[in-house]
């Protein structure tokens, strides 16, 4: 069953238009990427699934209702939980006790990202930019979140950690959500999962495909 949709959604900015009348949906489970260059209109997407910027014109369907004028803090009591691509984190806080903020209990988050345990007392503003992308996932993780859009997850990871942190999204007994701007390595060879991954590629505030993973590598 679809969890999430956006039918003939239009977002702008100013006198701008970013989306252009976009229409998509994210099953769940199941993990969805959004493709596209810079500007492209992904981020837009994922801001408008969570509501923390209005359409002007289209809708947002969750679980086969309209929530398009539920606000954003609405549809996080609900489970909707967005990680953007900066700002994620809270930088005057240690790692342990942003993860803290999640959960009282972080063993699922440095079960994910061992690399954390080492780190919790550090302000998490010191930390790489890999690392706070690590632990920025660790923490919605820890929601236990029923939709999750996440923006370029892996942004600064090593191969191997971005490797990881696709297996565990591609996992989740959630919608996953993710914006890319390139189709990441380690989801060209799920074409036989139980749950493929969907695809959609935004040129312009406009969807130009959309199908499965392993049809678009």
């Amino acid at each position: 069953m679809t969890t999430l949709a956006l039918r003939h959604a239009r977002v702008r900015y100013g006198p701008l238009e970013a989306l252009h009348g976009v229409t998509l949906a994210a099953p769940a489970p199941g993990l969805t990427v959004l493709l596209g260059r810079n500007g492209s209109g992904r981020t837009s997407v994922l801001r408008a699934l969570a509501g923390t910027v209005p359409l002007s014109g289209g809708a947002v369907v969750w679980d086969g209702a309209d929530i398009t004028r539920v606000p954003a803090h609405e549809r996080a009591r609900r489970g909707l939980h967005l990680v953007p691509e900066s700002r994620a984190v809270f930088g005057s806080l240690t790692v342990r006790e942003n993860l803290d903020l999640a959960a009282p209990a972080a063993t699922p988050a440095l079960d994910a990202y061992p690399q954390l345990e080492a780190l919790m007392p550090r302000r998490a503003g010191t930390l790489s930019g890999g690392e706070q992308r690590m632990l920025a996932l660790a923490r919605a993780l820890l929601t236990r979140a029923r939709v999750l859009l996440v923006d370029e997850p892996t942004q600064g990871m090593s191969p191997a950690v971005a490797a990881r942190t696709y297996s565990l999204l591609a996992g989740l007994d959630a919608c996953v959500v993710v914006a890319e701007q390139r189709l990441p390595p380690a989801l060209r060879d799920r074409a036989t999962a139980v749950s493929p991954v969907v695809v959609y590629e935004l040129r312009r505030g406009e969807v130009v495909f959309s199908g499965e993973a392993a049809e678009r590598a």
